[in-house]
C-alpha cells in the first residue's frame, strides 16, 4: 500500500514554471512506476507524464519539451517541473503508482495505477 500527496501547485501567468512534488509513503518497495496525470473541469483525466524505477520516461504530446519529471528514489519523492506553461495547463495535477510488471522499457500512461494522490491545482492565465 503506497499513500501520495502531492504539493506545490498554485496560480502563474502564460510562460510561468511551477514544479510540483509528490511525497510517497507506506510500502514503495516495489513500485515499477510512478506518473503524473491531470484533470480540468469537465474533460477527461489525461496523462502527463511517467517515469519508471530505472528513470526511463515518458510524457504525452502536449508537454513534450515543457515539463520534466524525475525522481529523489531515496526520499521516495517525485517530481514535475513544468516550464511555458499555457493557460490549456490549468488543471487538477494528480501523483500515481503502480507495482506492476512493465511490458516495455518505458511506463505507459496507459498503464493501470492503483494509487492515487488527492491533486494539487495548477492555474495559468493569460
Amino acid at each position: 500500500q503506497v499513500q501520495l500527496v502531492e504539493s506545490g501547485g498554485g496560480s502563474v501567468q502564460s510562460g510561468g514554471s511551477l514544479r510540483l512534488s509528490c511525497a510517497a509513503s507506506g510500502y514503495t518497495y516495489t513500485t515499477s512506476c510512478m506518473a503524473w496525470f491531470r484533470q480540468a473541469p469537465g474533460k477527461e483525466r489525461e496523462g502527463v507524464a511517467s517515469i519508471t524505477r530505472l528513470g526511463i520516461t515518458n510524457y504525452a504530446d502536449s508537454v513534450k519539451g515543457r515539463f520534466t519529471i524525475s525522481r529523489d528514489g531515496a526520499k521516495n519523492t517525485l517530481f514535475l517541473q513544468m516550464n511555458s506553461l499555457k493557460p490549456e495547463d490549468t488543471a487538477t495535477y494528480y501523483c500515481a503508482a503502480t507495482d506492476s510488471q512493465l511490458r516495455f522499457r518505458s511506463c505507459p500512461l496507459t498503464t493501470d495505477f492503483r494509487s492515487w494522490g488527492q491533486g494539487t491545482q495548477v492555474t495559468v492565465s493569460s
